[in-house]
């Protein structure tokens, strides 16, 4: 928690155990009181891309989270949200910068498309392909783009990368105080704060 009422979660990877472990933090914030959350997604090469729907679906109750589209059948596929992984309605806002790729970037842009989160920092890598290996005679082999990733809004991922909502330089670093992107995703949530509070 970086307060008494805003959580902070920063992942640095998506793998098998990645969704499991943040689900725990973020029930473990929610006991504690957390009305807003930072999601942290900065230098993240991205990884598994169930891992990342499971992600998603913590913060929406349902719906398109990404699709694949490619030039054949099989290549294109749509995955969705889990209804039963929903956690929490809280504002939210997520931290992205060059080195968020991949996964990372198909979470960011799913819950900016669905209007949950505003992304704040720099643009990030533009990594969204579907790839698979046709094996060569002599024994190698090489890696085909088939198919590319793209945002509930139809936006492209791949070499495009996704432009923040609220631009702001910087690196990351442990020192709180000192992260001005951080900084600016926690004034960010607390004016969402205060609008909640406000139609109450």
């Amino acid at each position: 928690m970086l307060s008494d009422d805003i959580g902070y979660l920063r992942l640095t990877q998506f793998k098998h155990n990645t969704a499991e472990e943040a689900r725990s933090g973020v029930r473990e914030m929610i006991k504690k009181g957390m009305k807003a959350l930072i999601l942290d997604l900065r230098n993240n090469g991205g990884g598994l891309l169930d891992a990342s729907v499971k992600i998603v679906s913590m913060f929406v109750r349902d719906g398109l989270v990404v699709e694949t589209k490619g030039r054949s059948e099989r290549a294109n596929e749509q995955y969705f949200a889990d209804k039963s992984a929903f956690l929490t309605s809280a504002p939210l806002a997520v931290l992205i910068n060059g080195g968020s790729a991949s996964a990372s970037e198909i979470v960011a842009g799913a819950l900016n498309d669905r209007g949950r989160a505003k992304l704040i920092g720099e643009k990030s890598f533009g990594k969204g392909s579907v790839q698979t290996l046709f094996p060569l005679t002599d024994g190698s082999g090489v890696y085909v783009t088939i198919a590319r990733y793209y945002t509930p809004s139809g936006k492209v991922i791949d070499h495009v990368g996704l432009s923040p909502d609220i631009e702001v330089k910087g690196e990351f670093t442990r020192n709180i105080s000192e992260d001005v992107q951080l900084q600016r995703a926690i004034d960010e949530v607390k004016k969402e704060l205060l609008t909640v509070a406000g139609k109450k």
